[in-house]
């Protein structure tokens, strides 16, 4: 797979890919979380792409992994050949306010006119 052919697929989903990581960093914020905060939060430039055939489609997705500082993996967005995608983005914190949760990450999936977004909540046993 060539460089380029990723960099054109990069290029072409940088502004839905950016509103994607825009909608997950203020569902971080909606939660409380501060936006100056230790949390690293997703910037789509830093994702590491490469594209992957879809084995049941059989059409190119561009799939882009996050990494943190020691390179472990803390995130994913995979942009689908018919439009759709599907991100994931790890938190991994107890939730702000609420002490009985903890936030293992945020979703984020849809079409770029109908972008969803939701915390993955685990419940602390007490």
């Amino acid at each position: 797979m060539s460089k380029e052919l990723v960099a054109e697929h990069v290029a072409a989903r940088r502004v839905f890919g950016e509103t994607v990581c825009q909608r997950i960093t203020e569902n971080i914020v909606k939660l409380g979380f501060p936006l100056q905060t230790e949390l690293s939060l997703p910037k789509f430039d830093s994702a590491e792409f490469s594209l992957v055939t879809d084995p049941f489609t059989q059409t190119q997705d561009l799939v882009g992994y996050w990494y943190s500082a020691s390179k472990q993996r803390i995130g994913q967005i995979k942009f689908h050949g018919d439009g759709s995608f599907y991100a994931e983005y790890d938190v991994v914190q107890p939730h702000p306010t609420k002490k009985q949760w903890f936030v293992e990450a945020i979703n984020a999936w849809g079409q770029q006119d109908n972008i969803k977004t939701e915390a993955k909540l685990l419940d602390i046993p007490q």
